[in-house]
């Protein structure tokens, strides 16, 4: 299956280190060589960069690593295809407007008996994944619900967690979904997640030789959540999810789980 990374912080961060680890399993330490993906927030707007190369050997990739962009909300993706070809418009994340806000959304997991069941009218599928349909299901079910942005945005995505938890009835779903300013995360069966903040420390990477010391690259100030399938460091202690629980983070912080 596929595996996914997300960051949420409360200052402008890079994320090339936990990105650096991830791209290893795209075809190196790990099976998911069909593709991947990252949107990086700033501001309402957003970058995606996508490509259906292994991320172990992309050059897209390679730029990113080398080239850091600082972000507040990042959700990342790298593919082993079950459902679609492998091909660009099957990568994730994918991505929406509703109410004026960019929403981006990934999912790993498989569903089976899914399509007389997620039929969306508003939002419509480009690729072929259960993936995309599922995003544009649960788009189309948000705006129906709520035909205005509801007065809290934590409404939403509590509507959202209730509605993905619906579709773990089809099979594994995990799922990352975020407006740019909130970041969702639900779990299937496999999402971990660390915050760092002060006092920082030192950070090695189980998938390369690659360690950092986050205390000469951060302020006593940062708040820098993680989230990823599986843990990405050898010697810092990640918070396993349990199967269907649901965490909403803001800024670094959780600010609603169930």
């Amino acid at each position: 299956m596929c595996e996914l990374l997300a960051m949420s912080a409360n200052v402008p961060t890079d994320i090339v280190f936990s990105f650096t680890g991830l791209v290893e399993r795209g075809g190196k330490t790990g099976p998911h060589k069909d593709g991947w993906g990252i949107t990086f927030y700033d501001g309402w707007g957003n970058r995606t960069f996508k490509d259906s190369d292994p991320s172990c050997h992309s050059e897209v990739a390679s730029l990113l690593k080398a080239y850091p962009i600082r972000s507040k909300t990042v959700i990342s993706h790298i593919r082993q295809a079950n459902r679609g070809k492998v091909s660009l418009e099957n990568t994730h994340p994918f991505g929406r407007e509703l109410w004026g806000r960019n929403w981006s959304f990934a999912h790993n997991g498989q569903l089976s008996g899914y399509k007389e069941k997620l039929t969306p009218l508003r939002f419509l599928p480009v690729g072929a994944t259960d993936s995309e349909l599922a995003f544009c299901t649960l788009l189309d079910k948000l705006a129906q619900k709520y035909p205005t942005p509801p007065a809290r945005r934590t409404t939403a995505f509590r509507f959202l967690a209730r509605e993905g938890k619906k579709l773990q009835k089809l099979g594994v779903f995990n799922m990352l979904i975020s407006d740019g300013r909130y970041l969702l995360a639900l779990c299937g069966n496999h999402l971990h997640w660390i915050t760092r903040r002060a006092p920082f420390g030192e950070a090695r990477l189980i998938d390369t030789e690659m360690v950092i010391d986050f205390q000469k690259e951060t302020t006593p100030d940062d708040v820098v959540t993680v989230i990823a399938t599986r843990p990405l460091t050898s010697n810092e202690h990640w918070h396993r999810m349990a199967p269907g629980s649901w965490c909403l983070f803001k800024d670094g912080e959780v600010v609603a789980k169930g």
